[in-house]
């Protein structure tokens, strides 16, 4: 399988930067594939710019010109040999242009096809796809009319609440949620104008409004022999403003009928548009059981550890092989899962400061202890955080036997993982996965809004600022009397608060 592989795929070039560089890196070196990173020069201590077997520098300048600037990374892969582009998450990842681009330049783009990307890329399009082939969908209206009295009486007809969602794009732009008869209209027109900002487009469509629903979500893998596998669920209905924070699996709400249900469906919807390569598509469930398809991600998902976690597959070997032309090395029947994965994100920002972003330069990162247990981040010490890129600073993930373990190893190793000199949200996380509706797991999309007094910090004490002083005192005095270096005296306070 090895040296099939490198025939066709000897060197790719990862078209993306950070933890994501590092990961597909990773595999590369497990399959002798060369790997060649790109960063700016900004970036030119982090990982990413260091480990590939070529790192290539993309300057200076706003995205356009670095990352996003697509002839740029072709002429680069060209030039360096790579015979395949790697696009990661995010930037250029579901960009059908782009892939357009890669294969007209002769080279491999690891990903699906660019008719796939732009069919499940509108919203529209994609379900009104989706009806064709039985697949079932929130009720709601996804036609081309898009006058604002023909949208009202679509909404009045399907009954309060209602969600107005712009067809392009993603993470809650254009996005709005209306609750009374009369609040339609300039609902609609603030969608439509903040759409039209993001994506260029606002074309809209209008679903009934799912109230407290679970977002699961279901890994696709595909090759170019008609091979369509599953690869279970996740669970990712912890989220601020449209965004993921905490995702597991597999899914307690699940039965067994429903998950075979609905890893059916993803199948079949993966079949049913002659789909290539890693995919993911995302429902919504709601208080019955009861799902409808979302959207399907055409890339790598962020949260794809914990797959990997629980099936023992590694996903971007996999979309290596499909790549290549080869049949996916597995049947249905021989993808398990096993026990239960936990993924919670670090970012820089304050969550006790209306999650106002942070910047700076790190000063030491942690390393988690435990098995099975594992720190995917693309900064280390010394590395400066800006407001030029994503806010995350890590996924942490966690494994266990069961979603008990898993959890308690997520609150354990989220003190090992400090990012000390920046202010993170790792307390927050451990607020989150620690407090009873989580380990109930009572989650819906909507839950850190509703527990938002749960997950308030609480002020410390007096007694309990005097004693976490008096501690850092003594520790200081014991590290300069042993002679020990920073590195143990970081060590001995990992399981402080940045401050």
């Amino acid at each position: 399988m090895k040296s099939e592989v490198l025939k066709k795929i000897d060197k790719i070039l990862i078209a993306n930067r950070g933890e994501i560089s590092l990961r597909v890196m990773k595999t590369c070196k497990e399959m002798g594939i060369k790997s060649v990173s790109l960063f700016t020069e900004i970036e030119r201590d982090y990982p990413h710019a260091n480990l590939a077997d070529e790192c290539i520098s993309l300057g200076e300048g706003p995205l356009s010109e670095t990352y996003l600037n697509q002839d740029r990374i072709i002429e680069i892969a060209k030039k360096c040999g790579a015979s395949a582009i790697h696009p990661g998450y995010g930037f250029l990842s579901e960009n059908s242009v782009f892939a357009n681009k890669v294969t007209s330049a002769g080279l491999i783009f690891i990903g699906p096809r660019p008719d796939s990307m732009e069919l499940m890329g509108d919203k529209k399009t994609s379900k009104v796809e989706m009806g064709k082939i039985s697949i079932p969908l929130i009720p709601g209206y996804h036609g081309d009319n898009q006058e604002d009295d023909f949208l009202k009486n679509e909404a009045d007809k399907m009954g309060y609440p209602v969600l107005i969602k712009a067809t392009a794009g993603g993470g809650g732009k254009g996005m709005r949620a209306v609750w009374k008869e009369e609040e339609f209209i300039e609902a609609l027109n603030s969608a439509k104008r903040e759409a039209k900002n993001a994506f260029g487009n606002d074309i809209v469509l209008i679903e009934k409004f799912i109230q407290n629903p679970r977002h699961i979500e279901v890994q696709v893998m595909s090759d170019t022999h008609g091979n369509h596998l599953h690869f279970f669920e996740r669970e990712c209905s912890i989220q601020r403003r449209h965004q993921k924070v905490v995702e597991e699996t597999p899914s307690i709400a699940l039965t067994d009928k429903i998950r075979n249900d609905i890893t059916q469906t993803a199948v079949n919807i993966a079949s049913g548009i002659n789909y290539e390569g890693a995919g993911t598509v995302e429902f919504i469930m709601d208080a019955a059981g009861e799902f409808f398809f979302l959207e399907m991600n055409t890339r790598l998902q962020v949260e794809h550890p914990i797959t990997e976690m629980v099936t023992g597959c590694d996903l971007v070997q996999l979309q290596i092989l499909a790549a290549a032309g080869l049949p996916l090395p597995m049947k249905q029947s021989e993808i398990k899962q096993s026990g239960h994965a936990i993924e919670v994100r670090v970012y820089s920002e304050d969550p006790d400061n209306n999650f106002m972003p942070a910047i700076g330069t790190i000063s030491h990162v942690g390393t988690p202890e435990l098995n099975n247990v594992r720190l995917d981040s693309g900064y280390v010490d010394g590395n400066e955080v800006t407001i030029n890129f994503d806010p995350m600073l890590a996924k942490l993930i966690c494994w266990g036997v069961d979603r008990e373990t898993a959890i308690s190893k997520t609150l354990h190793s989220l003190d090992e993982v400090p990012f000390f000199g920046i202010k993170t949200n790792r307390d927050y996380l451990k607020r989150i996965v620690g407090s009873s509706p989580f380990r109930e797991g009572d989650t819906f999309t909507h839950f850190v809004e509703t527990h938002a007094e749960l997950l308030k910090n609480v002020e410390l004490s007096d007694e309990q600022k005097a004693l976490g002083i008096a501690t850092f005192l003594l520790n200081s005095k014991s590290t300069k009397a042993s002679g020990e270096t920073i590195d143990s005296s970081w060590q001995r306070l990992q399981g402080f608060r940045n401050i």
